[in-house]
């Protein structure tokens, strides 16, 4: 990103009748070609789209590894760029082991970066125009049943405050889709037990508000009431859900909470915190959700990373199908 200058330091005063060598001056970095542009549009990204720090780095990435292709091939402006030299460099990359799926987000950075270039008259052509996204054949996500959501959520709890935070955790991921990022580190202030709803800044710093049901507030409304004030004890947190030093929860920890519930639910699955998340969603869509509701409530930018959820309960259908037409 574009930052200050450089501080230069200031060179130390020079005793009298001291002989003083000449210093050979440092070599500067090379810089390829395309680093001008490169830093304008990651500025852009962050300044406009307001992306979050993983994803700037990863088309960071994806856009340096294609300008040192480019560089070995004596390039050196943007108009000399053709949809050939784009498709030699996705070429290598399959050939150096790199799955389809990278290479789609890899296709996806380009379109990205060649659309800024276009609209601010830095180019008049579209290399990428031709190139298809590669269809990256992404894997249906692994999911509890509804028996199973009853199973683990039922799992003994006890009544001491940990018990009753862990407890209150696992009913609020259910009932309203978090990310595991978002749910440890969600502040009390974020939660309106009155309205029965969360109010989330998820990626990007993009703002949504999350609905939860009458089960969750009840777990969240004991633990505020028996479970916070102990783990505290008479220490200040604006994080809802605290370790009992008075922290905020990290998702490793919680990551260890689930696998001990699971086992002790005797539930014979690998489950972590977002088999709950998929879980949520295909549930919902299954008793008749709209799919903007759901892209809403999980916080998709993008309405076909909410779509793989209608796949999921179509894989159900046929199950379904199989198992009582009689042709099936």
């Amino acid at each position: 990103m574009i930052g200050p200058a450089p501080i230069r330091p200031v060179p130390k005063p020079v005793q009298p009748g001291t002989t003083v060598q000449p210093t050979r001056p440092k070599r500067a970095a090379t810089a390829h070609p395309f680093d001008r542009e490169l830093e304008l549009y990651l500025h852009y990204l962050a300044a406009e789209r307001r992306l979050a720090k993983n994803t700037l780095s990863s088309y960071q990435a994806d856009l340096a590894a294609l300008f040192i292709y480019l560089y070995t091939k004596h390039l050196k402006t943007l108009g000399a760029i053709r949809t050939e030299h784009l498709r030699g460099w996705l070429t290598q990359c399959h050939q150096q082991g790199i799955s389809s799926r990278s290479n789609a987000r890899r296709v996806s950075a380009l379109r990205g970066f060649f659309k800024f270039l276009l609209r601010e008259g830095l180019l008049t052509t579209n290399p990428v125009d031709n190139i298809d996204l590669p269809k990256p054949g992404r894997p249906l996500p692994k999911l509890l049943s509804e028996a199973e959501v009853g199973q683990l959520l039922a799992a003994p709890e006890g009544s001491a405050p940990l018990a009753l935070r862990n407890h209150a955790m696992l009913h609020l991921l259910y009932a309203s889709g978090l990310r595991v990022s978002e749910l440890v580190n969600l502040p009390l202030a974020a939660v309106n037990l009155t309205g029965g709803h969360l109010r989330i800044f998820g990626k990007g710093s993009k703002e949504r508000l999350v609905p939860f049901g009458e089960q969750a507030r009840e777990k969240l409304e004991v633990y505020l009431r028996q479970g916070r004030p102990p783990l505290l004890n008479k220490r200040r947190s604006v994080a809802l859900f605290v370790t009992g030093r008075g922290q905020a929860m990290t998702r490793l920890r919680f990551w260890q909470i689930i696998q001990e519930t699971v086992f002790t639910a005797g539930i014979n699955k690998h489950v972590s915190p977002h088999t709950l998340r998929h879980s949520f969603a295909t549930h919902l869509l299954a008793h008749g959700a709209d799919l903007r509701a759901v892209q809403m409530m999980l916080g998709h930018a993008d309405i076909t990373t909410t779509q793989i959820y209608t796949h999921v309960d179509g894989e159900r259908l046929k199950k379904i199908h199989r198992k009582f037409h009689p042709r099936g």
